[in-house]
């Protein structure tokens, strides 16, 4: 019976570890499908904030005939503060080269307010577009499996990179430069 329960206790404990590596690293990224495979992804208005690097109003994600860049965070979210830094040296290399936007998913409005996610943006150093999903459209039209999760989108609106979990500048960079070498036409 004791040969049993230590069994257990050792299944569990590889069970809760699997977890964790996940909750902080996230799923490896999926992307086996061809160019010519992905089908473009149907466009969403997405409300922005002022904020540093940010201005009141609407933005179309994906962005018209421009790569784009999405990193879905929220302000309660440990490993999205932790990531800041590198997406800030991410958009230091490639910002201007695509539509790079920040987007929570909290219900703005109701469990946060948008002053809490201004001071959050202004305490971690943002400095590009953030954006607003109170309804979690544009989480879904992503798939988001979790917080972090960040996703590169070519000119003509097909996902070529996207990841869950923490990652570093050059993961970020890597996912971007993907999406700009990609002209997004069919049967490459």
């Amino acid at each position: 019976m004791r040969r049993r329960d230590v069994l257990a206790g050792i299944g569990s404990l590889g069970v809760i570890s699997g977890a964790g590596a996940v909750a902080i690293y996230g799923l490896p990224s999926v992307n086996d499908e061809s160019d010519d495979e992905r089908e473009p992804v149907d466009p969403l208005t997405v409300e922005t904030i002022e904020a540093p690097g940010s201005e009141a109003g609407k933005v179309r994600v994906p962005a018209t005939n421009q790569p784009t860049f999405v990193d879905f965070f929220a302000t309660w979210c440990d490993p999205c503060s932790e990531q800041m830094p590198a997406l800030i040296e991410a958009h230091d290399r490639l910002g201007d080269d695509v539509l790079f936007i920040s987007v929570t998913n909290e219900a703005v409005g109701r469990s946060v307010t948008k002053a809490e996610v201004v001071d959050w943006w202004k305490n971690h150093n943002g400095n590009w577009t953030l954006g607003i999903d109170p309804t979690a459209e544009l989480s879904a039209q992503y798939s988001i499996t979790g917080i972090p999760y960040a996703v590169a989108i070519d000119a003509s609106g097909r996902v070529q990179w996207s990841a869950s979990g923490r990652k570093s500048p050059s993961e970020f960079v890597d996912g971007i430069e993907r999406a700009l070498k990609s002209d997004g036409a069919e049967g490459e």
